[in-house]
């Protein structure tokens, strides 16, 4: 566990360094101007999703490159075959986000926002793509057992953000922000690269698409990616059925989402850590044993965060809102929020457990059945039961996902040690077993 501990705590701390540096360009443009917030409010709305689609696809890359801890060597035309991939992802996410004054005119977005967005787009496009052209370098530092050296890209862009967005922002608006992401992305990406470079002790350099190793990567990448979108926007359908309640429950709703994404950092840490360790188990126990560990873990992690908050509550809150009404409201639903918020932590680890394995296409399934029963129920818990219908529907969710991701986990790593792991050709493999 100790050992998990430490290469968790890196993670953590870099999740909670990009945090800070989006916190501070709110800020800055809240003091700026409301409009300007305003639009890059309906820019993010975007923006999160893609990039969140675009790093969870090149999460999918770690168990191919863990079994080769010992060897980086070979994971070589692995990580050359990944940057085709994370590009053509990156190309996708890049031109969501330059869509966005077509959709934000589309959805009846006020005029004056659409136009204070003006160059924003076209720099966060861009930004998309130089993340995309690192090819998942924290995924494969992370698998290596270079975890201490996800934190310096995360530092490098979250300080550069920050002062760069108090500098711009002032006389340039939205233009700022958009140099300023654009430039500390880039530096971060740099930093990533040369961390990469020290990895493997060599340079990397490039060689052409190998269609049918980036097809294999692709299997178990995609499928991750799907699953982020489907919680985005299964999320945002929820947040929509919310704001039909009340403007002080909506408001709540949006701290109570807030709190939640936060509790979740501890677990999605701990998950990402436990990848390599469950890639490389020897067998089922092994894989077992590590997914047991992790599960803990995040468990304590939320658990943490939920005294925090049930203790200093009340005190919490001054910072969130100045209306007595909505914090009121966010104290009483708090117990609903903390059951669902560490039934997803727990669920996160067993998700994060089959993309391990290889098996990420199995939680996709998994996340269709929870998700797609919380989106067909929103709206009309909402109308009948308000928001704390809301928060029951998705522990309710969160806690059906417990239970398939865990059992999901537990058939498929019956199937560890059944077959030589052959890094992306191991599907082969396993189609050889499953016929036996």
């Amino acid at each position: 566990m100790f050992a998990l501990l430490r290469a968790a705590v890196p993670l953590f701390v870099a999740m909670v360094t990009g945090m800070v540096g989006s916190l501070v360009v709110t800020s800055v443009l809240g003091k700026h101007d409301t409009v300007t917030l305003a639009a890059f409010a309906v820019m993010t709305a975007v923006l999160n999703p893609a990039t969140a689609a675009v790093q969870g696809a090149l999460r999918g890359l770690g168990p191919f490159v863990a079994p080769h801890r010992e060897e980086p060597a070979a994971a070589v035309p692995i990580v050359r075959d990944a940057r085709w991939l994370s590009l053509a992802t990156g190309a996708v996410g890049a031109l969501a986000v330059l869509c966005v004054p077509l959709l934000a005119e589309a959805a009846g977005v006020p005029a004056e926002a659409v136009r204070e967005l003006g160059l924003l787009p076209y720099f966060l496009a861009a930004s998309v793509m130089v993340f995309a052209s690192t090819g998942g370098t924290s995924t494969i530092l992370i698998a290596l057992g270079r975890n201490s050296h996800v934190l310096w890209p995360s530092l490098t862009a979250a300080v550069l953000l920050s002062v760069l967005a108090a500098v711009l922002v002032p006389s340039l608006g939205l233009t700022g922000v958009g140099l300023a992401w654009l430039t500390s992305g880039t530096a971060a990406a740099i930093v990533s690269i040369f961390n990469l470079r020290r990895a493997f002790g060599r340079a990397i350099g490039q060689a052409r698409p190998r269609m049918g190793e980036i097809v294999r990567l692709a299997r178990v990448s995609i499928p991750l990616a799907a699953t982020v979108l489907i919680k985005f926007g299964v999320l945002g359908v929820v947040t929509f059925a919310a704001s039909t309640t009340s403007t002080r429950d909506t408001a709540a709703h949006a701290v109570l989402t807030t709190l939640t994404g936060i509790m979740l950092v501890a677990a999605v840490a701990v998950a990402q850590a436990a990848v390599p360790d469950v890639a490389r188990a020897r067998d089922a126990a092994e894989a077992r044993r590590a997914a047991r560990t992790a599960t803990l873990l995040a468990m304590m992690g939320a658990g943490a965060g939920a005294l925090l908050l049930l203790v200093f509550g009340a005190q919490i809150m001054t910072g969130f809102s100045d209306d007595q009404a909505v914090r009121e409201r966010v104290l009483a639903l708090l117990p609903l929020m903390l059951l669902s918020s560490l039934f997803d932590a727990a669920q996160a680890v067993k998700g994060t457990g089959l993309t391990a394995l290889k098996r990420s296409s199995a939680s996709l399934r998994y996340f269709a059945i929870g998700y797609g029963l919380l989106v067909l129920a929103a709206v009309p818990v909402a109308r009948t039961w308000g928001i704390a219908g809301l928060w029951v529907a998705m522990a309710m969710a969160n806690g059906l996902l417990v239970v398939l991701q865990g059992l999901g986990f537990h058939r498929h790593s019956a199937k560890v040690g059944a077959a030589d792991q052959e890094g992306p050709g191991s599907d082969v493999a396993s189609r050889q077993t499953r016929k036996v």
